[in-house]
């Protein structure tokens, strides 16, 4: 058996199985299986055990990576919590797969200053990267790296240090003169009231598309917030989450300086009156918004959105405790039929309002996904009158919704004739048989998760 299939058949072969389960039964057929199953792959998942371990002494990094010689994507993480390990590690990736590798999630503990400089001269076809920085914040490394398209820094640690006086506006020294990045994609978590440096990167950012914040106390300190315009022109894509000190003066600064936001996401900080402005004075076609203020979302924002933000084509809400029946009614209405996706996740309104979904259902005729899940006590009665008008459904989510039974699944067959997607996990009172049912009855479906 093992000499009838050529190794190019086999390598066919080997890339269609799941990486997570095939590697433990390929590897005990033969060597040469063995061999051409590392051959085949071009991503790999590492997770290499502190140096000073006795039941799993870390290995050879550089001779494990040797094995596979085609990687194109590489993450490495560590529990050993020393720079020493972390560069060491970070240099082994350099010296054995540094021309194929495009993509590298390196989630060990922070590197030295060195070590960045080190990937920065080896790495000159990375495309993707995310790592651990402790502060103060050295970036000039970025600069090296001629295809890097989208960067994620997770900010590990606060030392302090003493600022050289030559720091001027967020910029320091040995960071060099402000450049043009090819990043399209950032994300930075963990920025601290207390973290210089970010200004050279705001300034270098000019291309950027997409930027995630996540845990940030500040936007970096310094001249660094005036600095943040600089990367807002050509801006797509913002998700602020638990950035509560920070949310209204990026929201201002959004509104102020990026016409070409398409899609916000907002979750959990903020204030009232911060969004209130940014919905009223923000002049951009925004098609996508998800918003999780449990505490700071209210009517008079659903008002605003229906007003100015009529192009809508996706709108999620979670947990929108403070949120009434009249505020999603007058959004509805406003949307009409250029909403494609709802979601109304943990939310209190449709339960306690009668009705409403009904209406809800009757305005957004042309729904494609929607999404009711952990509203706990979302009747059938409620649910179904809300399906008889929304005929084109192809995702539809209504996790943990308990009192839900069989007669809504019925409603389903009958109504939503190109459903592709259905997610009905925790949803204790549909039953077996009605699942048999609605699944035999449903042609399109592609996938059900129970």
């Amino acid at each position: 058996m093992d000499t009838i299939l050529c190794d190019e058949l086999l390598q066919e072969i080997f890339l269609r199985l799941p990486s997570s389960s095939s590697f433990p039964a390929v590897s005990l057929v033969s060597r040469r299986w063995l061999r051409l199953y590392r051959n085949s792959r071009t991503s790999l998942s590492l997770c290499v055990p502190p140096r000073n371990s006795t039941v799993n002494p870390p290995p050879c990094v550089p001779s494990l990576l040797s094995l596979y010689p085609y990687l194109s994507s590489l993450s490495i993480s560590s529990s050993d919590s020393t720079t020493a390990f972390s560069d060491y590690l970070l240099r082994s990736v350099s010296s054995s797969c540094s021309t194929t590798i495009r993509c590298l999630r390196f989630l060990a503990a922070p590197v030295s200053p060195s070590a960045l400089f080190s990937l920065s001269a080896s790495f000159t076809q990375l495309n993707s990267l995310t790592i651990s920085l402790s502060t103060p914040l050295f970036l000039r490394w970025v600069g090296f790296l001629p295809s890097l398209k989208e960067l994620s820094i997770i900010i590990c640690s606060r030392d302090v240090v003493e600022f050289d006086s030559k720091e001027e506006d967020g910029l320091w020294v040995n960071e060099g003169s402000d450049s043009v990045l090819p990043l399209e994609s950032l994300c930075l978590s963990g920025l601290g009231s207390d973290v210089f440096g970010t200004g050279w990167l705001w300034r270098s950012c000019k291309k950027l598309r997409k930027l995630r914040l996540c845990n940030c106390e500040s936007i970096g300190d310094g001249g660094s917030f005036s600095s943040f315009d600089t990367c807002l022109q050509g801006i797509q894509e913002v998700e602020l989450r638990t950035c509560r000190s920070i949310v209204d003066g990026v929201l201002l600064k959004l509104a102020q300086k990026c016409p070409s936001l398409d899609s916000l996401l907002v979750y959990d900080g903020g204030s009232e009156e911060g969004l209130l402005r940014f919905i009223e004075e923000c002049r951009c076609n925004l098609r996508k918004l998800d918003l999780r203020l449990p505490l700071d979302l209210h009517n008079n924002h659903l008002f605003a959105i229906a007003q100015n933000f009529r192009g809508l084509s996706s709108i999620r809400l979670q947990s929108c405790c403070l949120v009434i029946g009249d505020g999603l009614k007058t959004l509805a209405m406003a949307m009409g039929n250029g909403l494609e996706e709802l979601a109304l996740i943990n939310c209190d309104a449709v339960e306690r309002v009668p009705g409403m979904l009904t209406t809800l259902g009757q305005s957004l005729k042309r729904l494609r996904k929607l999404d009711l899940s952990f509203n706990e006590m979302l009747l059938d009665k409620e649910f179904i009158s809300m399906l008889i008008s929304c005929n084109y459904l192809i995702d539809l989510k209504l996790r943990r919704c308990r009192r839900l039974t069989g007669a809504a699944l019925v409603s389903i067959v009958k109504n939503c004739k190109y459903l592709e997607s259905l997610d009905i996990v925790d949803c204790s009172g549909i039953k077996a048989d009605a699942i048999e049912t609605f699944v035999s009855n449903s042609s399109r479906l592609r996938r059900l998760q129970v």
